[in-house]
């Protein structure tokens, strides 16, 4: 066969299987197939059945792309296979709620709209203790939000040390920048200590920003400022302190930060990853204040509602 043996796309639309799919899957069927057909005759081989090629093609885009795989990795929250398996009753009551309409936003008792917020912000400040809770997409996009409402042409101060990369290649610096804030570094690579933020807060700093080392370790010769101590220094400033957990935990498990402790040891603003910290499938991520008065409540809630609507 060669090239002038090779049937049109019309022909090729004309078989019963693409005649009766979605024309722009057939067609992107029919032209995938006699690409792979002409790339074939010019490598000298026999491209074979093409009309056959063409159903297979249509059958693999209709095919959904997410579909379930067996986890056998030995990680049980898993970032590329969806973190983990929602329970059974979350599953549940998807199919429940998911088969009709609901009240994502609206609230029942007015009639008045409401705001998807308000069914899991309640149960969030238990989990955490925090006043306040906000969903927003992922973590990354909390800390950037966070940090525009707060510090947008001005200064965010944070540890060399905690200039971290995260999930999917965001980097602290390049999502401060993002956010309009200028980032001040203090202290040094493995070692930073409370002296650092002190003298590097002034006139134009607007909050300090503590990041947690979610996915490396520094160990040796290293020192680091608590987050307790941090938020002495914050509030001695009259600056919020912004408590990045990156993933950490709900519960206590020893090893990782939870949102709940940094709530009590005086952070203005705790980010954290809500699919990593809750389980479940990908998803937003939480951004949650703290039940302390600090002062920083009302400019914390305009600012971070400010944003996002």
């Amino acid at each position: 066969m060669d090239l002038r043996d090779l049937p049109s796309v019309d022909r090729l639309l004309a078989d019963e299987t693409l005649a009766a799919a979605p024309r722009a899957f057939a067609l992107d069927a029919a032209r995938g197939a006699l690409a792979r057909a002409r790339e074939t005759i010019a490598a000298g081989g026999d491209p074979g059945d093409i009309a056959g090629a063409a159903r297979a093609e249509l059958h693999r885009l209709e095919r959904p792309s997410l579909r379930r795989v067996l986890n056998a990795t030995g990680v049980i929250v898993h970032t590329n296979l969806g973190r983990a398996p929602l329970a059974p009753t979350a599953l549940a009551r998807v199919a429940e709620v998911g088969a009709g309409y609901a009240n994502l936003e609206l609230d029942l008792d007015t009639g008045a709209r409401g705001s998807r917020q308000d069914h899991v912000a309640a149960a969030l400040g238990r989990l955490t203790g925090a006043e306040a809770a906000l969903v927003v997409n992922n973590n990354a996009a909390a800390v950037l939000l966070a940090v525009a409402a707060l510090a947008e042409g001005r200064e965010v101060v944070v540890s060399r040390g905690e200039l971290v990369e995260i999930g999917d290649g965001f980097r602290i610096p390049e999502v401060l920048a993002r956010s309009g804030a200028r980032m001040v570094e203090v202290g040094t690579t493995n070692r930073t200590r409370a002296a650092d933020y002190e003298r590097a807060i002034g006139p134009n700093t607007a909050a300090i920003l503590r990041v947690h080392q979610s996915n490396y370790r520094i160990v040796g010769f290293t020192e680091a400022v608590s987050t307790r101590e941090l938020a002495r220094i914050a509030s001695r400033a009259g600056v919020p302190l912004v408590d990045d957990l990156g993933s950490g935990s709900i519960f206590d498990l020893g090893d990782e930060p939870t949102a709940a402790a940094s709530v009590a040891d005086g952070a203005d603003l705790v980010c954290f990853s809500g699919d990593k910290l809750l389980g479940g499938p990908r998803r937003g991520s939480w951004s949650a204040g703290p039940t302390s008065s600090s002062g920083f409540a009302a400019t914390r809630s305009s600012a971070l509602c400010a944003p996002t609507s």
